[in-house]
């Protein structure tokens, strides 16, 4: 008995001191640390932190000016000297369409959810906290976007404002902000009756107060991890205008834009057609894996 208590007792020390140290550790630091022991969201962070420094140094690490082109070299295979991942239909150096078209995908995926996050949480955020008639004019009028299909809502927006990089902004950040505002306004629903905040209720704290420190805390951490799950639908959705001539404008590179215009080479170089596309698969899977990596790391009681 005496031998068993001891290694009781010592296994309670051993654990005590093994918790510790989390329990004294902040937060965020706790979700970094558990971020940092996910191999695959770390590669995936490492493969979009390597993009985006590859499209903001494109002028400097561009082997050629991607809007200049020589028909003589029109269509030329991966590997041929000069221009490692051949030439489009026009002679211009894929590798540096690339390059520079990555600046303009990256823009049009980030953008837009950024500017519905931020837009969508204050929306959902004074409608889940007062409630009443403003939750029902916030939220009656969100759901009319439901009503349509994402793609389809953004392509009747982008086509009654026009094409352009600025339109597709409008378009995509019109089409993410209905559903960042309801995963607020639910979780904010949900934090406003909880009893801290019915404590600092009690002690004469303001609206304006108890949404700044006591509500935002508690919202921005899931409502973030959400919209970064749709920076990849968005980079898609931003593919898809270019490609159907609704986002940025020819002869300017973008992924979306680089398929359609070599859409009628397949035949001819298929491999050189499929880069942009490949481009916008690796970067949009790289972001779902990322926002289900930071899920995980956030959710610490489990």
């Amino acid at each position: 008995m005496t031998n068993a208590s001891s290694t009781t007792a010592a296994a309670a020390a051993a654990q005590a001191t093994v918790v510790a140290p989390l329990r004294s550790r902040g937060y965020w630091a706790t979700v970094w640390l558990r971020l940092r022991r996910d191999k695959v969201s770390m590669g995936c962070a490492g493969l979009l932190l390597g993009l985006i420094l590859m499209a903001l140094l494109a002028p400097w690490l561009a082997p050629h000016d991607p809007a200049q082109g020589v028909m003589s070299q029109r269509l030329a295979p991966i590997g041929t000297p000069g221009h490692w991942l051949g030439t489009d239909e026009l002679g211009r150096d894929m590798l540096s369409r690339l390059m520079h078209g990555g600046r303009m995908s990256l823009v049009m995926g980030l953008l837009p959810v950024f500017i519905a996050f931020v837009v969508g949480t204050g929306l959902g955020v004074v409608a889940g906290f007062f409630g009443g008639w403003l939750n029902s004019v916030i939220m009656r009028t969100t759901d009319v976007f439901f009503a349509f299909p994402a793609v389809l809502l953004a392509i009747a927006i982008s086509g009654a404002l026009g094409a352009g990089f600025a339109n597709a902004i409008i378009s995509l950040t019109l089409v993410f902000i209905p559903p960042i505002a309801r995963v607020a306004e639910s979780i904010t629903t949900s934090v406003r009756n909880l009893d801290f905040v019915d404590a600092a209720r009690a002690t004469g704290a303001g609206a304006f107060t108890l949404i700044r420190v006591h509500v935002l805390g508690n919202v921005l951490g899931p409502v973030f991890i959400y919209a970064t799950s749709l920076v990849s639908v968005c980079m898609i959705l931003a593919a898809g205008l270019s490609f159907l001539g609704l986002g940025v404008k020819p002869p300017v590179p973008e992924w979306g834009l680089m398929l359609n215009t070599l859409r009628q080479s397949i035949y001819l170089q298929p491999w050189i057609s499929v880069l942009p596309g490949l481009m916008i698969f690796i970067t949009s899977l790289c972001f779902n894996l990322l926002s289900d990596g930071l899920r995980s790391a956030m959710d610490i009681k489990r």
